[in-house]
């Protein structure tokens, strides 16, 4: 396993000249946080990667908080969207757990910095935002149970608890967020062939 990496912090995701201010902001927060964890980003560090003033974040935002809550909340709702998608595409329980593994894993490593703020730092939430975060969290988990289940139940599985299967599958994706880097010579698509494959042999199922 690759050790972890801390992502250049030379090049700010902001320089897209068609990015709305809001957009800009969240870009930089996302590097900001991925790069220095929440607590360690100021205001200034974020409204500096977003080319603005300190007091043009809060134009915006009322606070830091409600930036990583954004980022959060929108991070999450694209990744329920990811599983969706991956379980449609999928006309077996096999297919669509080697979906989800392969582009949840593919989604971490091209939003790596945002997948980085998604996983681990969401405890920084006031417990309202938490709660809504934490409520989609679960949806995901709901999600993979239930190809778990399906996979048992037609006979494509060998797993003893879906729920304790599903945490120990999603945990290997989501580590990629902590472990990935650019500098990392293997491509998104390698990255989520190699967890698909191992989701399956974890499983107990035949490709």
């Amino acid at each position: 396993m690759p050790q972890p990496t801390t992502p250049p912090a030379t090049t700010p995701p902001t320089s897209d000249p068609d990015a709305t201010t809001v957009d800009r902001l969240l870009q930089a927060a996302a590097h900001a946080f991925a790069d220095k964890g929440f607590h360690a980003t100021t205001t200034r560090d974020i409204a500096s990667g977003a080319g603005l003033s300190p007091a043009g974040v809060y134009v915006h935002f009322g606070s830091k908080e409600e930036l990583l809550f954004n980022l959060s909340r929108s991070g999450h709702e694209s990744a329920l969207r990811l599983l969706r998608s991956a379980i449609a595409d999928g006309p077996t329980p096999a297919d669509q757990l080697a979906n989800i593994m392969a582009r949840f894993s593919e989604w971490h490593v091209e939003q790596y910095q945002v997948a980085r703020v998604v996983q681990y730092e969401h405890h920084h939430l006031t417990p309202d935002h938490h709660a809504e975060v934490l409520a989609l969290r679960k949806e995901m988990d709901s999600l993979v149970r239930d190809v778990l289940d399906r996979g048992v139940t037609d006979g494509a599985f060998t797993v003893d608890d879906s729920a304790d299967t599903a945490l120990a599958l999603l945990s290997i994706v989501v580590d990629v967020a902590r472990w990935y880097s650019p500098t990392i010579r293997r491509t998104p698509t390698e990255i989520g062939s190699t967890n698909a494959a191992l989701a399956l042999r974890l499983v107990g199922a035949e490709r």
